[in-house]
């Protein structure tokens, strides 16, 4: 079980072109994207935050210590590249009759754009997304790589979850499948949930690569639960029909993968038998993670990114942008365009 498959399916085959990313925080941008605007008063301060080459979770704890406030009384929606320059909103639970310029808050590499006040609290994953802008050098083919945005563009990317997921060189699996099996204990609570989610990650990407491998990135089976785009609603369909087809080409819903814990399959027929038969491997793995209160939940397989372009700087440097959904990965569109090398002096 320790000797997990890694390598995940291309949907088009590895990439022809070759770049180098990350050769400085600017060429990593990200824009976070509310979905709601705060409402101007209540006991939470919004703070729209720029950072450069900082942890998110640094930024929050910093926050605290400005607010003289608990780290518990900061949240933020999401986690963003610490190599990268992100703008992101905070949360800080603040006493209406208090007054603090928020401004002062930061230096060099933070800065305080927006602040305003809103009565209820940022919650992990209430966003609608993130816009993204990332810098390119080195690139050894153009023409290859303005195929490959193309095809995104036409038919999405696997919607796998990214590296960053499972730690370095996999030490949260690793980790999550120990606790598992009980030879290691973790008391913080946070951290735990961290290595159980890389479990049930990877669980997730194993059966979207082989669904891609059997050639059924795009093919219906009867009873597949099938995803609402734009939605987390799904359905389960056993008659496949041409306008159920229809919609899944057009991309209107999208296949869906099991994220695996208690309760029923959603699934039914011939697609519960095939998520059963490839899960079937790691029966230990899915019946722990069944023994947790965490329950089944589905994922989209697809990911389609929007507005995608590119913009070339010269024969060897481009910009790629792009704007994903919550919950999705960066480094999941960018592993279906090229094959990708962090810059040495980020890598360090």
């Amino acid at each position: 079980m320790t000797n997990l498959p890694v390598d995940f399916k291309y949907l088009h085959g590895e990439p022809e072109c070759s770049a180098v990313i990350r050769s400085e925080p600017e060429d990593f941008q990200v824009v976070e994207q509310l979905g709601f605007e705060p409402e101007g008063e209540g006991e939470h301060v919004f703070l729209y935050i720029r950072k450069r080459g900082e942890n998110t979770d640094w930024v929050a704890r910093q926050l605290a210590n400005f607010a003289q406030i608990s780290p518990r009384d900061v949240s933020y929606a999401g986690k963003k590249d610490r190599h990268a320059v992100t703008e992101q909103w905070f949360c800080a639970k603040f006493p209406i009759k208090r007054n603090l310029n928020w401004k002062l808050f930061g230096g060099d590499s933070i800065q305080v754009l927006k602040s305003v006040r809103h009565p209820r609290k940022l919650r992990l994953g209430t966003l609608q997304g993130n816009q993204f802008r990332l810098r390119l050098r080195e690139v050894t083919n153009m023409a290859s790589l303005q195929e490959r945005v193309a095809l995104v563009a036409e038919s999405g990317v696997p919607n796998y979850f990214g590296e960053q997921r499972f730690g370095h060189d996999y030490g949260n699996l690793t980790k999550g499948i120990a606790l598992l099996k009980g030879e290691i204990q973790e008391r913080q609570r946070n951290k735990k949930g961290i290595y159980i989610s890389a479990v049930r990650s990877w669980l997730f990407n194993h059966l979207l690569s082989t669904r891609i491998e059997q050639g059924m990135w795009d093919t219906l089976l009867s009873g597949d639960a099938l995803m609402i785009a734009g939605s987390q609603s799904c359905f389960v369909e056993e008659e496949i029909t041409p306008e159920l087809c229809q919609r899944l080409i057009s991309g209107q819903v999208h296949l869906t993968g099991p994220m695996w814990g208690r309760g029923e399959m959603l699934p039914a027929a011939d697609a519960e038998s095939w998520e059963r038969d490839v899960a079937g491997a790691w029966l230990e793995l899915t019946g722990l993670l069944e023994q947790l209160s965490l329950k089944q939940e589905r994922r989209a397989l697809r990911l389609m990114p929007a507005q995608i372009n590119l913009n070339p700087i010269s024969d060897t440097e481009c910009w790629i942008e792009f704007e994903l959904a919550s919950g999705t990965f960066a480094t999941s569109v960018l592993r279906e365009l090229c094959v990708t090398t962090v810059a040495k002096a980020m890598a360090e």
